[in-house]
């Protein structure tokens, strides 16, 4: 091992041979930096920046717990690990070291062999977690990069797709050849499609990056859930959708496109995930608290397997549902939802039982 690649010992001892020591045991394989009290050692932690700190608990003035504490609370030396070598081998102090922030404890008198293994063993560790850390931000630079590719390419494609969505209504207002209109109806729907799955994923970057501007007006929630539920009419067939709500529900400021938007997504899921004939969906509207109104949308379906619940709210996660109730989904429809109640201030969630169906409900203040 040579010395430009060897890690740097600290060692804080008030006890000239216990120095000795570990300067025989350790000086071989170690740069070594020696400290006789706690003043000393906190200036040569900032000058030296060691890799790990060989610290004697009982010192005159700055006691060994005082210094940890003290490191472990500065952001530059936090990182750093601190094995405690003292006399003191009660229960209560070694819990006393681990609490400020200690990796190791070691009793004296200590053998040379014990400390060279531990001191080997933890400087593993902390090689081994910086790794992992530099992994880590390299795979959020790429993350961020894709991100923004991803981004601009959906942006780019917002033009051609408004085109063929002019076209396309500009078509069907022409006399059309049998067969012709129904095409075109379906055209116009996938295109719809295509259109609010490209504005869905414009907002979550933007939500994301905290670059969404709010434009916040008076709603009345009851109605805008009402609207909703009208609006999916064509969607219902023969399930039972229903709203109850207070006959007095009290008004407060939120952005009325995105909340509409996050009740379409929800009813809309629940619409699809629920049997076609025998489906049973209500939205509750209530006041959950004097500050906080809660609107929750509960189905009879078949329910969220525990594995996925702690999933659903993420990009591109899909729910596998049963072949005759699958219905499509781009996996941004629910990152949509927790996203957009969030930036109101407020918190969404969910709550399922396999066979008896699910219930997603979000919280907003009054304001």
């Amino acid at each position: 091992m040579t010395t430009e690649t060897r890690p740097t010992l600290l060692v804080v001892d008030d006890a000239v041979t216990n120095i000795d020591i570990l300067l025989e045991t350790l000086g071989q394989d170690y740069t070594m930096i020696v400290a006789t009290n706690g003043a000393d050692a906190l200036n040569s932690v900032k000058e030296a920046q060691p890799d790990l700190i060989l610290l004697d608990v009982m010192m005159p003035d700055i006691d060994g717990f005082e210094v940890c504490r003290r490191l472990k609370n500065d952001p530059t030396t936090s990182d750093i690990p601190i094995i405690f070598i003292t006399a003191l081998n009660e229960s209560r102090n070694k819990i006393k070291g681990f609490s400020v922030g200690c990796v190791d404890y070691v009793t004296k008198p200590f053998q040379p062999d014990e400390i060279r293994a531990r001191v080997d063993t933890h400087l593993e560790l902390c090689r081994a977690k910086r790794e992992l850390q530099q992994s880590y931000d390299k795979l959020r630079e790429t993350e961020t990069q894709r991100d923004g590719l991803v981004q601009m390419i959906v942006h780019d494609m917002r033009s051609p797709v408004f085109a063929i969505l002019g076209n396309l209504e500009m078509a069907e207002m022409e006399p059309l050849p049998k067969g012709a209109t129904a095409c075109i109806d379906s055209a116009l729907s996938a295109t719809g499609m295509l259109m609010e799955m490209i504005s869905t994923l414009l907002d979550v970057s933007k939500m994301e990056a905290g670059k969404m501007t709010l434009d916040f007006s008076v709603v009345d929630i009851s109605d805008l859930a009402g609207e909703t539920i009208r609006m999916l009419e064509p969607l219902r067939g023969q399930r039972r959708l229903t709203l109850t709500s207070p006959e007095k529900m009290e008004i407060f400021a939120a952005d009325t496109n995105l909340i509409r938007r996050v009740l379409q997504n929800l009813i809309s899921n629940a619409l699809k995930f629920t049997d076609k004939d025998k489906g049973i969906i209500t939205v509750f509207i209530e006041i959950a608290t004097k500050d906080k109104m809660r609107v929750s949308i509960v189905d009879n379906g078949n329910g969220i397997p525990l594995e996925y619940r702690e999933k659903v709210f993420d990009k591109f996660c899909q729910v596998a549902a049963n072949k005759q109730n699958r219905g499509y989904s781009t996996g941004l429809g629910l990152t949509f939802c927790k996203l957009a109640v969030e930036a109101h201030g407020g918190k969404i969630g969910l709550e399922s039982e396999m066979g008896k169906g699910s219930t997603f409900w979000f919280e907003l203040p009054l304001r």
